[in-house]
């Protein structure tokens, strides 16, 4: 499975991407519950936060076919600032706006045990539903992972699901905690990996 450093070109096929992988995760889901139009709701948000946050102050790997991406942010880059925002703000108030009180609780949980310690953040992995089972996760994860062990560098993620948590088992992550959305919400977990 062939996967390379994305450009600012790729991002009309990786936001729509994205958006499918992850209209369907139980988090988002829970973000957005109304589900008619969740995907296409979500394509504007993928555009706005791979071209004017994550390749900016991350890396970004896509592959081709199937189309599918991994959005990092580099250490010493999260939170972003309200500055470095300011481009999204706009489209996530369209996209989660309609229930502003359950998304400011939701971030809080997300946010509030993120690791201090300089660190390589995995915020988004998705791979179009034709392509699941096929390697791809893997693929697009490789690259930064070697660049994590290389340069003696932590990475760090929230896993949404328990398929995409044994993912990252199998490439080095440990369970550092489970917790919930607000009000019944689903599970994540944190997952923390040291450099090998």
């Amino acid at each position: 499975m062939a996967v390379r450093p994305a450009t600012h070109a790729d991002i009309e096929k990786i936001a729509p991407a994205l958006a499918e992988a992850f209209a369907g995760d139980p988090p988002m889901m829970w973000f957005t519950p109304e589900d008619e139009g969740r995907a296409e709701r979500l394509v504007p948000y993928f555009t706005a936060l791979v071209g004017k946050l994550h390749l900016p102050h991350g890396e970004v790997w896509v592959s081709d076919d199937p189309v599918g991406a991994a959005a990092w942010v580099g250490p010493g880059n999260w939170p972003f600032t309200t500055w470095q925002r300011r481009g999204v703000i706009g489209t996530e108030l369209r996209t989660f706006g309609r229930h502003p009180l359950r998304v400011l609780r939701g971030v809080e949980a997300i946010e509030k045990n993120h690791p201090k310690e300089p660190h390589w953040y995995l915020e988004y992995i998705g791979v179009e539903r034709s392509g699941h089972g096929q390697g791809t996760g893997t693929a697009l994860l490789a690259p930064m992972l070697e660049r994590c062990d290389a340069e003696g560098t932590p990475a760090f993620l929230n896993a949404g699901s328990p398929n995409s948590r044994r993912l990252y088992e199998r490439h080095g992550f440990e369970v550092t905690e489970e917790f919930r959305l607000p009000d019944d919400g689903p599970p994540l977990w944190r997952m923390w990996r040291d450099p090998s």
